[in-house]
């Protein structure tokens, strides 16, 4: 099967591909030179840039638009990361990156992604995310529509 870059991928796709269980979000791509390191893998920052990238538009997807051209919405903040790298990425090699909410509160929630290659786990990034009032001033709570996504779409435990 030939991946499609930087398009969502189905979950029959991801399935296809060796993801399983599919992730509520996964999208391909493919290592560029100007990702490597002095030692001709991926730099380790690279891989939190591509974890950024399908979180981002994870949220934009499932309907928090801060990164709309408005700018509406909640700020969204990381206010945790832990990555586990497990096996180095190559030049030229293709990816996909995968994007879960595990559990939320009222006003943040925690994410699982992964990054896989040739059939192969090679990292992984566990975050917690918390909602800003636009101005910065507090907290804003979680719409309820996205809410009701995390439990129905991503199977997500409420933690409230």
């Amino acid at each position: 099967m030939a991946l499609k870059y930087l398009t969502p991928l189905s979950k029959d796709e991801q399935r296809a591909i060796g993801i399983a269980p599919p992730a509520a979000l996964a999208i391909a791509d493919q290592v560029r030179f100007g990702e490597l390191d002095v030692l001709n893998h991926v730099n380790n920052a690279v891989y939190m840039q591509w974890f950024e990238r399908v979180r981002v538009k994870y949220t934009q997807v499932f309907g928090l638009k801060r990164y709309a051209e408005n700018g509406a919405g909640p700020r969204i903040v990381i206010r945790s990361a832990a990555i586990h790298y497990k096996q180095e990425m190559l030049m030229d090699e293709d990816y996909v990156v995968t994007c879960t909410c595990t559990a939320f509160r009222h006003t943040s929630f925690s994410m699982h992604q992964k990054l896989w290659s040739g059939g192969t786990e090679r990292a992984t990034l566990d975050c917690v995310l918390v909602l800003l009032n636009p101005d910065g001033s507090g907290r804003y709570p979680i719409p309820e529509g996205l809410r009701t996504h995390f439990l129905t779409h991503d199977g997500a435990t409420f933690e409230g």
